[in-house]
C-alpha cells in the first residue's frame, strides 16, 4: 500500500459511514410511513403484520454496522495522526492533516498555508516520500478483511 492509499482510507471510511447514516434516515422515514399506513388503512386480505418489525430490525442491524465502522474510523484516524506526527517537517504535518484528515481541497490548502498550488504539490510529494506507513497489525488485517 502506498502512503497516499494509506492516508486516503479515512476519507473512504468517512464517506461510507455517511452513506450508511443516510440509509438509516431513509429506513426511519419508511418506519414512520409504515406506522401511518398500518393505523389509517383498512386491512388488506393478506397484510404483512411484520412490516414494521422488519424495518426496525433492518435499522438496528444497520446502526450496529455503523457503530463498528465508526470505531474503525476512530482507530484509523488515530493511527494516521500518529504516522503524520512521525514526519519531521511541520509543513508536511500541516499539509497531510489538512488534506487527509480535514479533507480540504488543494486550493484551500494553498490559501491556508500561504503557498502556491505548485509549491503545495511539491510539499505533498516530499511528505508522502517521508511518511512511514506502520506495518499492519493483526487487528488492522482483520478490519481490512472484514470491509
Amino acid at each position: 500500500m502506498t502512503a497516499k492509499e494509506y492516508l486516503s482510507q479515512v476519507w473512504r471510511v468517512d464517506r461510507m459511514v455517511g452513506a450508511k447514516l443516510e440509509q438509516v434516515k431513509t429506513l426511519h422515514s419508511l418506519a414512520e410511513k409504515a406506522a401511518a399506513t398500518i393505523s389509517k388503512t383498512p386491512r388488506s386480505p393478506s397484510p404483512n403484520i411484520h412490516r414494521m418489525e422488519d424495518i426496525i430490525v433492518k435499522i438496528v442491524d444497520l446502526e450496529t454496522e455503523i457503530n463498528g465502522d465508526i470505531e474503525r474510523l476512530v482507530d484509523l484516524r488515530r493511527d494516521i495522526v500518529t504516522a503524520i506526527k512521525g514526519t519531521v517537517d511541520t509543513d508536511h504535518q500541516v499539509l497531510l492533516e489538512l488534506r487527509y484528515l480535514a479533507f480540504m481541497s488543494w486550493g484551500e490548502i494553498a490559501r491556508e498555508m500561504r503557498y502556491s498550488k505548485s509549491r503545495i504539490f511539491e510539499i505533498h510529494r516530499d511528505a508522502l516520500d517521508n511518511i512511514k506507513i506502520p506495518a499492519p497489525t493483526q487487528k488492522t488485517v482483520v478490519k481490512v478483511l472484514e470491509s
